[in-house]
């Protein structure tokens, strides 16, 4: 025992020597990159970056839990992945509008998991396009989306799958104005101050009405916003119009004296997208299996009981019953389905039209991140 305990110290103390001198040389190779090639400001973001990350491998070679987890995944079982037993905790991204809010309320995705041992995590945030970031940093496993927020995350690189999509509910997506507003047509809007969320469905809506009616996306100035602040500068008249989505249509429509434009029926199906990691999905299919069921069982109540979903989400998101009761009338993105060729064509659209517009940075092929269980 004693033996075994001198042999670990000791190789201990040569892993962290060999660290040290390792950082020693990386730390003086960077230093001089710098100060030999002048670097700019971007430049030298991007090597420190890359000395993060040598940083970061360097303390991980070396860790003996690294060592012992390397060792056992290469004789691991196959098999032995599929169990939702092998994570603690799943990390529910989700929007206080989106269907997971009533997961989350109803407590129905913890009821599911409890058996097995694994406990849910809910964060919140105020739009798709956050939740991707989150999710390319590894900060959430789990999230619901529109169209627009896995088309830009998938072009820049984020290992997401698709796991699930719902019905379309187009009604629930359009560009309003103020009541009192001169425009009355898409074609008003040339030269106008138009916000919304950049990456959202309502991006992909506002690109296509205006392609509808023959302008440019250049015709336009637009504005990057939250829904919130958003709505903020539409009441107070400092942009023309907002692409938006219920439930902040509704209270718009409600209570912010505003009309709807162009809704997206012909323009855009606003589905809700489930999303996850590539390695999430395939270390767990039957965790997202659960998960999925737990959605669609939520859903299947949500869409009875309108007045019902109202009055929970009410407080949650600062919206009287009246708005948000309108909003559940023409929501339809509360079921799971299969992802289908139909729904890969119209990602497929969205994703073209965005690099049409020099949007995202390269094309994509949408197929490609649609996730088939092993």
């Amino acid at each position: 025992m004693r033996e075994s305990q001198y042999n670990q110290g000791c190789g201990g103390a040569m892993n962290l020597f060999i660290i040290l001198k390792l950082l020693s040389s990386i730390t003086s190779f960077f230093r001089q990159s710098i100060k030999v090639l002048k670097l700019d400001s971007a430049k030298i973001f991007a090597v420190l970056f890359t000395f993060s990350l040598c940083l970061s491998l360097s303390f991980s070679a070396f860790s003996p839990s690294y060592a012992k987890s390397s060792t056992q995944n290469s004789g691991a079982n196959p098999a032995a992945n599929t169990s939702i037993a092998a994570i603690n905790v799943v990390r529910m991204g989700y929007q206080k509008s989106a269907v997971l809010a009533l997961v989350k309320q109803q407590g129905t995705l913890e009821k599911q998991l409890s058996p097995s041992g694994v406990s849910v995590k809910w964060l919140e945030f105020p739009s798709g396009p956050p939740m991707m970031e989150a999710l390319n940093a590894n900060s959430i496993d789990f999230a619901a989306v529109g169209e627009g927020p896995p088309v830009f995350a998938q072009s820049a690189g984020v290992p997401l799958v698709y796991v699930g999509n719902s019905s379309a509910s187009p009604e629930g997506l359009a560009i309003l104005v103020r009541n009192n507003s001169p425009i009355k047509t898409l074609a008003d809007l040339k030269g106008k101050k138009v916000a919304v969320a950049k990456g959202s469905s309502a991006h992909f809506l506002l690109v296509q009405a205006l392609s509808s009616t023959g302008l440019q996306y250049s015709d336009i100035q637009p504005t990057y916003l939250s829904p919130a602040d958003a709505r903020a500068v539409f009441e107070q008249g400092k942009i023309d119009a907002w692409g938006i989505w219920d439930p902040f249509l509704a209270a718009a429509q409600k209570s912010g004296g505003a009309r709807i434009l162009r809704d997206a029926k012909g323009l855009a199906s606003w589905r809700e997208f489930y999303v996850t990691s590539r390695s999430f999905a395939d270390a767990n299919p039957q965790l997202v299996k659960q998960i999925l069921e737990s959605v669609d069982k939520v859903g299947k109540w949500a869409k009875k009981n309108h007045r019902q979903v109202a009055e929970v989400l009410s407080p949650q998101m600062g919206i009287d019953v009246a708005s948000l009761e309108l909003a559940e009338t023409r929501r339809k993105r509360y079921d799971v389905l299969p992802f289908s060729n139909e729904v890969v064509a119209e990602q497929q659209k969205v994703a073209d039209t965005f690099l049409s517009q020099k949007l995202i940075p390269k094309q994509i092929k949408v197929a490609d991140a649609v996730w088939k269980p092993k």
